[in-house]
């Protein structure tokens, strides 16, 4: 009775490796009469073989073709050679070696196996070790050289055609390894049948396995000396379980982009004399189905309500929180098990191309935030990949993180790097995001990033760089820009290291932009100062002025300031409820207007009270009251103004394009600056008023005659403010704070004011 190979999905042992073979009395006597080297059969038998092709698969030689099998859990093996009928193979080792020796082939066949586990029980498969490496010399010397931009394509689980049979090629990089075998549900997880082989010296094990299909679950078996077999998923695995599983998918992806419109625009694009606009949101928690036990939307449901939302309020990318596989929920994906795997918490990898599409063909950039800082130590996961401290340093003063328990990569290590810099590549063109915000860049840059003396070793000149990582961005900037171009390499940056925004050339890191951290911590430490203590912090709202040109920043309130106990931004706001609304709306008018591309993490655009929870959905229900749904007015009106004003964005990074007019006035809590155009000689003014006290003869310096319109008044009626009605100013000619002209301008309590400069 013919019988088909029976695999389903749910009859998986991911967490028991292949048992340890004996040898026996039988197997010594059937060895004599195996046709192999003897030290080369015991290391097949035993799973310590280095090239198993070796041994395995046809071999041609005067007699003819001798063609071998170790199939361990087979009764007994036949042959089928082309239409020829099944030939017997012998049981030439009790361990489950069959061979046969067909001395009428004088090249090598196409051949099946039909392997019988019982009487009544078999199966017919191709020989996976009758293929060729699916790798080839120049991948692995690029490889080894750090050098192979697509080695995301060579290495990991692809659907392949190899001559006219399909299947999957996998191959994996673990050069300590005693020896690696490829298990899954299609083997019952058993790292007897799929052994593979080392090609030279590379350390990249490899094997293609016929027949099999998208879908199938894998894990590698890896061997290391003087260590049990244990399980890894595949580093390059382009689809993973949903957590808390972990094996790795085979997946193929067959989706079609048609955003080519937008790309093609974005490769011209100078973004930072454009306008930035970034709504921040972690996707899990943007917005839940409650009715759905709490669930998460997936990828293609959160497209175009996502692209709706965004639209409407104004902004002009989004950026998500890392969306590559990532083990612990709460960690929101800054520690990633699988670097290549779009997490399967929300859909598979081409759900989420859908996503990035739609996005694109409705005029959004797509931004994600990457993590080559440090990965976790999960046993499934890079961690000792083969028993060695394979993509972390070996050294814990190098490889390991100690504030976030993590490990450290080892950048000095060429296929490390190599791992790194495709990764990078392999987000942008095969997902077509727009930009990779680079996590923890500080962390990378100093090799005593949080350590204490003791702790840490100096580089080789002494210093505290760590010129290794160093390098590593360098490269991965220059790579990046020249393969994509249009695509923002992105800083997250939180100290003084000079030119992280410059040109490599030019003595810089090479990056798009740096997170202007520095501005963030003194701005929010300006208003959770009372308004009658503000003008002892005065110097740390215009301190940002000093350096704002030393760099192309980016202005953010991220995630990571409305968590951890820190509180929501409307609940750092001092005073009672209108006192803590008006604070915030005047918070937004001045950071739009500020030198300095913006960013803000979702629920923030509606001042929601609580901090966020990675588990629950925002606060949606908030925008019911008329004072959240003012700010989210407001938030919308800043955007649109905001890109209609060049002013505002054409010169951020010049002095050139600011000017103060008064940053001096600590005693009122008062600022005002232009904003301008150095092409087309726009203008616009902004003044503040940041105490709770109107200020209604307030003498405003301007640069020109004529009449200023207001554009921007926080505490306007329709964002739910007092309502205070600001009449259009008429500049006097009466000098003032190095201006020309002058204008009375009644300031309301703790709000914003924007200008027009009439031409």
């Amino acid at each position: 009775m013919r019988k088909k190979l029976a695999v389903k999905r749910g009859e998986k042992k991911t967490d028991r490796v292949s048992p340890k073979p004996t040898r026996t009395e039988s197997e010594a006597i059937a060895t004599s009469q195996a046709t192999v080297d003897p030290s080369e059969l015991n290391r097949l038998v035993t799973l310590k073989h280095e090239n198993p092709h070796r041994v395995l698969g046809p071999h041609l030689s005067a007699d003819g073709v001798t063609i071998r099998a170790f199939r361990p859990e087979a009764k007994s093996v036949e042959v089928v050679v082309g239409k020829k009928r099944p030939q017997p193979m012998t049981k030439t080792h009790a361990a489950g070696l069959f061979e046969i020796l067909c001395s009428d082939l004088t090249e090598i066949p196409s051949y099946r196996f039909k392997v019988h586990e019982s009487d009544s029980h078999w199966v017919t498969l191709r020989d996976p070790y009758s293929f060729s490496p699916t790798l080839g010399e120049l991948d692995l010397h690029l490889f080894a050289e750090g050098r192979h931009e697509a080695i995301y394509e060579k290495l990991g689980a692809h659907i392949r055609r190899v001559g006219r049979v399909g299947g999957v090629s996998f191959a994996v990089w673990a050069p300590h390894a005693e020896s690696v075998s490829v298990v899954g549900n299609f083997n019952g997880w058993n790292g007897q049948l799929h052994q593979m082989r080392m090609l030279g010296g590379s350390g990249v094990w490899e094997l293609f396995i016929p027949e099999l299909e998208p879908g199938t679950m894998y894990k590698y078996e890896i061997r290391a000396h003087g260590r049990r077999p244990f399980l890894k998923a595949d580093p390059y695995a382009a689809l993973m379980e949903v957590p808390p599983n972990t094996s790795s998918i085979v997946y193929q992806s067959t989706y079609k982009f048609r955003d080519q419109r937008w790309l093609r625009k974005r490769a011209n694009r100078e973004h930072f004399r454009q306008p930035l606009s970034i709504y921040e949101v972690h996707l899990g928690s943007w917005r839940r189905m409650l009715e759905e036990d709490n669930r998460p939307l997936q990828y293609r449901e959160l497209a175009s309500v996502l692209a709706d939302y965004v639209l409407n309020l104004g902004f002009t990318h989004v950026e998500f929180l890392p969306l590559k596989e990532h083990p612990y929920g709460p960690s929101w994906g800054y520690q990633v098990g699988s670097y290549y795997a779009a997490s399967a918490r929300y859909g598979t990898p081409d759900d989420f191309r859908y996503l990035i599409d739609y996005l694109h063909r409705r005029g959004i950039g797509v931004i994600m935030d990457w993590v080559p800082a440090h990965f976790p130590k999960d046993a499934f996961a890079l961690g000792r990949f083969d028993g060695s401290a394979l993509y972390e340093h070996l050294d814990p003063r190098k490889g390991e993180h100690p504030d976030w328990g993590t490990y450290i990569f080892n950048y000095g290590r060429n296929e490390v790097r190599n791992f790194l810099i495709a990764n990078a590549l392999y987000w942008l063109k095969e997902f077509h995001l727009d930009g990779l915000r680079v996590d923890a860049v500080a962390s990378m840059l100093y090799l005593d990033y949080s350590r204490k003396e003791g702790e840490w070793q100096t580089n080789q000149f002494g210093g505290r760089e760590n010129l290794e990582a160093l390098t590593l961005l360098k490269e991965m900037n220059e790579v990046t820009h020249r393969e994509c171009p249009g695509a923002m390499m992105i800083a997250e940056e939180s100290t003084a290291w000079p030119q992280v925004s410059h040109p490599v050339y030019a003595g810089g890191l090479g990056f798009d932009f740096k997170w202007n951290m520095g501005w963030m911590h003194d701005t929010l430490k300006y208003f959770q100062t009372d308004p009658l203590f503000r003008g002892g912090s005065h110097n740390t709202l215009t301190f940002g002025l000093v350096y704002a040109w030393s760099e192309n920043f980016i202005l953010p309130f991220s995630h990571d300031e409305v968590v951890h106990m820190k509180g929501a931004l409307l609940n750092k706001m001092p005073g009672d409820q209108a006192q803590k609304f008006a604070t915030l709306r005047a918070l937004y008018g001045y950071m739009w207007a500020h030198p300095g591309k913006k960013l803000l993490f979702m629920g923030g655009e509606f001042g929601q009270w609580r901090e966020w929870n990675e588990t629950e959905s925002l606060d949606w229900h908030l925008l019911e009251d008329p004072l959240h749904k003012g700010v989210q007015t407001l938030i919308r009106d800043l955007n649109r103004i905001y890109r209609e004003e060049n002013s505002l964005w054409e010169a951020d990074s010049q002095p050139a394009g600011f000017q103060w007019i008064d940053a001096d006035n600590a005693s009122e809590n008062i600022v005002s600056f232009i904003r301008r155009s150095p092409a087309t000689a726009k203008e616009m003014v902004c003044v503040c008023n940041f105490s709770p006290i109107p200020r209604d003869r307030h003498r405003l310096g301007l640069p020109k005659a004529g009449k200023y319109p207001i554009l921007v008044n926080t505490d306007a009626e329709f964002y739910a403010g007092e309502g205070s009605e600001i009449e259009t100013l008429i500049a006097e000619n009466r000098p003032l704070n190095g201006q020309e002209y002058s204008a009375i301008v009644s300031l309301p309590p703790l709000a914003t004011l924007w200008f027009e400069v009439s031409r």
